[in-house]
């Protein structure tokens, strides 16, 4: 097994996979992955998708292949140094005495009389995720509330993360257990592998990455993410001591656009400038071969 120099962590959608309305930088995902190509990097993906649309993203934008993948909004971690997807049992330990021996089919009965909740397909849930979907128009302030009070009566600790499907116009409500969350998930790596804050760098781009941008893992917000979430990033970042834990990609770095995965990588630059030179340099190398 290698001793990564870095632990470099990223969500997909819309960080590392060009799936969102900015334009990619040509040649930018072939720089990332001759970059972590790299034994010294330790790469990880950090994701909300489950195994198979994490295998599906691969296979679409032709990733690399990484060592270990947090999935299913930090409720799963995969260990894939030895090629297969073996599931990480320590991590289920340390996530589930947050709900007390509850299945999430017993927590679907405790909630199962709230109108606005709607329990998503089977293939949805997991043994740490209960998913719902819920209107747009529902006061989440008052929902989350009722069911963190109704939960908590039960001796459950959980956390509801909450998002939008906006193709199909529709709140989205997953119930985990309140430690697995991405931080945490990450953090755990770090304590598993021995990897300090220092040599460890995320990357996302949306609202659900805010507890990892605002914490004192080095950070970095790709381009392409929203301006209001740049903004809430640097705040809350600010606000927890943590600014210079964070930084914003502009783009400029190589001549790329600073989004995606030409944000990843400008991040890294930021971070360690030691190892700025090895990204232009290792793709020239593999794309001569």
């Amino acid at each position: 097994m290698k001793t990564p120099h870095l632990l470099l962590c990223t969500d997909l959608d819309r960080t590392l996979l060009p799936n969102g309305r900015q334009p990619e930088s040509p040649m930018a995902r072939q720089r990332f992955d001759a970059f972590a190509a790299q034994s010294e990097v330790t790469l990880v993906y950090v994701s909300g998708r489950d195994r198979g649309l994490v295998e599906d993203a691969i296979d679409q934008y032709r990733l690399p292949r990484p060592d270990f993948v947090i999935g299913d909004v930090g409720t799963t971690i995969y260990d894939l140094r030895n090629r297969d997807w073996e599931p990480w049992p320590r991590w289920q330990e340390e996530i589930e005495p947050d709900w007390s021996g509850y299945s999430h089919l017993q927590l679907n009965e405790l909630l199962s009389d709230t109108e606005a909740l709607q329990l998503q397909e089977p293939a949805r849930q997991k043994r740490f995720k209960l998913s719902y979907y819920v209107p747009l128009e529902v006061d989440q302030r008052a929902l989350d509330h009722d069911l963190t009070s109704r939960l908590r009566q039960q001796g459950i600790d959980a956390s509801l993360v909450w998002s939008v499907d906006e193709p199909a116009g529709i709140g989205l409500l997953d119930v985990l257990p309140k430690r697995a969350t991405k931080l945490h998930a990450i953090a755990f790596l770090q304590a598993s592998l021995a990897v300090s804050p220092a040599d460890t760098l995320f990357a996302g781009d949306s609202g659900n990455d805010l507890p990892v941008l605002a914490s004192p893992i080095p950070s970095v917000l790709v381009a392409n993410a929203m301006p209001s979430v740049a903004a809430e990033a640097s705040a809350a970042a600010e606000t927890a001591g943590n600014a210079e834990a964070l930084y914003l990609a502009r783009g400029g770095f190589l001549g790329m656009n600073g989004n995606y995965s030409a944000g990843i990588l400008e991040g890294v630059a930021h971070y360690h400038p030691e190892l700025a030179g090895s990204i232009a340099d290792t793709v020239s190398e593999r794309l001569s071969k």
